[in-house]
């Protein structure tokens, strides 16, 4: 197993992100090979981790995946490369609430992995206060071995000298400390941070991330404290989500980008071929697919290209008559629906293949892990088949018509449409297996 970290913090916020993607130039630019995960359901930030490092980067979930799965991902992840970073999600020992095959958090995940952890301590506002509080995150769980921390948005060299007697005291060790620099912000958006792809000048972005953590942290020190993560019992032996084709035509674009490397990965692992079409670029599902998925995304905010988009909305409904499978997730569920209301109130024809009518017009967030069981034998899998998923948009259902629900959340409530060999649900599918 490649040596690893994983960078945590006492809260999101913090700069985790930052450090990492400047982490991964750093490594790089030194000349390392330096891989990388994300942990939790998070689409986002491993696309911008790939623009640092230059490898692909998957998500570690504890919450949905057993354990020899996270471990067999993690393995995978740090193939050929010197160290692999792994991004925490939210504070260090915050956790999912709904019940799942473990808690979800850093810290559950760290503990599979047999992980050290790099604590992202945020200095604004505080002085010799940050020594106290690396020393609570220590002493919380004995399991977590705090490695050391890395200083953020520290403010001169007299903060740094106050932020570092407080570690000191507690005998905390400082393996960094990053100077406050605006340059180094990230636009956001309802969902999180804006795609990688859409941000203007990332590569300088990344490039100057890379300089700073170079500069501002001790990376021979992080590679000293780095260390193999444990590996797995036994590699599993199904995709974590059953292929529906043997040729799936992939909607890939910016507005259909949220697809789990690790599903895709296991479809052509079991011998399914991956056909990306562009729906923005008014581009039809190859004619040789014999199922098609339209992933998550931002389609709200491409309605209008969408709705106009009639070899697109040809070739989805001459994949439907054939009787090709046709999934969606989120956003991809949208568009299959007869019409989107966007933002600003104005009603977009989509595709038409399901009952549906959604609106952003009035923001409602729907937020968290979700248990579901296929409702019928599908392409997805058999009745009853136990699906952990993920939910996230600000989305809501404004009319609905009478079809059959896809999956039953574990609460007993019914979600998702089917009509025929089409299907669909805001759910993002992590593990079905």
């Amino acid at each position: 197993m490649t040596p690893g970290f994983v960078v945590a913090a006492p809260s999101s916020g913090s700069g985790k992100t930052l450090l990492t993607l400047g982490l991964l130039r750093a490594f790089r630019d030194a000349g390392a090979a330096a891989a990388s995960a994300k942990i939790g359901p998070d689409y986002i930030d491993p696309r911008f981790h790939e623009a640092a490092s230059g490898r692909p980067s998957v998500n570690l979930d504890g919450w949905a995946m057993t354990p020899d799965r996270l471990l067999s991902l993690a393995a995978e992840a740090g193939e050929g490369a010197d160290v692999l970073v792994v991004e925490g999600v939210m504070g260090l020992y915050d956790k999912a609430a709904e019940p799942g095959l473990g808690a979800g958090g850093a810290a559950d995940v760290a503990k599979t992995l047999r992980a050290p952890v790099v604590l992202v301590v945020d200095g604004s506002g505080m002085a010799q206060s940050a020594g106290a509080l690396a020393a609570g995150f220590r002493a919380f769980d004995p399991a977590i071995e705090i490695a050391g921390v890395i200083l953020n948005r520290v403010a001169s060299p007299r903060h740094e000298a106050l932020l570092k007697a407080g570690c000191a005291a507690a005998d905390i060790a400082v393996l960094g400390a990053l100077p406050r620099d605006k340059a180094l912000s990230t636009p956001s958006r309802h969902l999180g941070l804006v795609q990688a792809e859409e941000i203007d000048g990332l590569e300088a972005f990344v490039a100057r991330a890379g300089r700073t953590v170079a500069e501002h942290v001790d990376l021979a020190a992080l590679r000293r404290v780095a260390r193999p993560f444990r590996a797995p019992d036994a590699t599993p032996t199904s995709p974590p989500i059953r292929p529906f084709g043997a040729r799936i035509a992939l909607a890939s674009d910016v507005a259909f980008r949220f697809a789990y490397r690790h599903a895709l990965d296991g479809w052509r692992a079991a011998g399914a071929e991956i056909l990306p079409f562009s729906p923005l670029a008014d581009e039809a599902p190859d004619a040789r697919a014999d199922a098609v998925f339209l992933p998550g995304g931002y389609p709200e905010l491409y309605a209008g290209r969408l709705a106009a988009a009639s070899r697109f909305s040809a070739g989805m409904r001459a994949a439907a008559a054939r009787g090709a499978p046709i999934y969606g997730e989120c956003g991809g569920f949208m568009v299959l629906g007869e019409g989107l209301v966007d933002a600003d109130g104005a009603r977009h024809a989509m595709l038409g293949l399901l009952p549906l009518e959604t609106s952003f017009e009035r923001r409602q967030l729907h937020l968290g892990y979700r248990r579901a069981k296929l409702v019928a034998d599908g392409p997805l899998g058999p009745v009853g088949l136990d699906c952990r998923a993920h939910e996230f948009h600000y989305a809501s259902i404004i009319a609905q018509g009478d079809a059959p629900p896809l999956f039953r959340l574990g609460d007993g409530s019914a979600v998702g449409l089917v009509v025929g060999n089409v299907g669909g649900s805001f759910l993002h599918l992590i593990d079905a297996s």
